[in-house]
């Protein structure tokens, strides 16, 4: 073997602060379904949350009930973490505006060309992001299959980011390779 070859995300691990603060926010308010609890093996005064992000694999937040939620933004340094983001179905990205501010959560959006973007912040200063491509993936291809075709196209017409017309190539490109493959 000459290099490890990762097949995915496995899990993503959060310092939280209680484990009540950790359930209203991921359950409450982002909707992952609470999987289990048990201890953190790796430190007996933590617990560990476990939570599902819709895509069958794991968030993990460690929780300790003498912590309070942080209440700042997330350090922002070399080695630190920017944001998490989350893909949202297209219904639900419309939707989310109204339900963070029923939660009193602030958030902004922003137009990513390729993708829209609706970010918040934990109570602990974490960013998240809430994220929904502007595309649908044929069949037979996956969401990065997309956007490697559409930044070649980018990059070839010397535009900027990618845009919508560049999606809609790269599609029109992958559907014309899997309709000429035999079978």
């Amino acid at each position: 073997m000459k290099k490890i070859q990762v097949q995915g995300l496995h899990h993503i691990t959060i310092v939280g602060s209680t484990k009540q603060g950790a359930v209203d926010f991921w359950q409450g308010v982002l909707g992952m379904p609470f999987v289990m609890e048990q201890p953190n093996l790796g430190n007996p005064e933590e617990n560990h949350l476990y939570f599902d992000p819709g895509d069958g694999r794991l968030l993990t937040v460690f929780t300790n009930e003498t912590r309070q939620d942080a209440a700042r933004p997330a350090p922002r340094e070399i080695g630190s973490v920017d944001h998490i983001a989350f893909n949202v179905s297209r219904a639900t990205f419309q939707q989310a505006p109204a339900r963070l501010t029923e939660h009193g959560i602030s958030f902004y959006e922003k137009d990513r060309g390729f993708m829209n973007s609706i970010y918040l912040k934990d109570a602990n200063g974490l960013t998240i992001e809430l994220a929904c491509y502007k595309f649908q993936t044929p069949d037979g291809f996956r969401d990065v299959d997309v956007l490697m075709h559409a930044h070649r196209l980018r990059s070839e017409r010397g535009d900027h980011h990618i845009a919508e017309e560049h999606l809609a190539d790269a599609i029109e490109m992958l559907i014309q390779t899997r309709d000429r493959l035999p079978g």
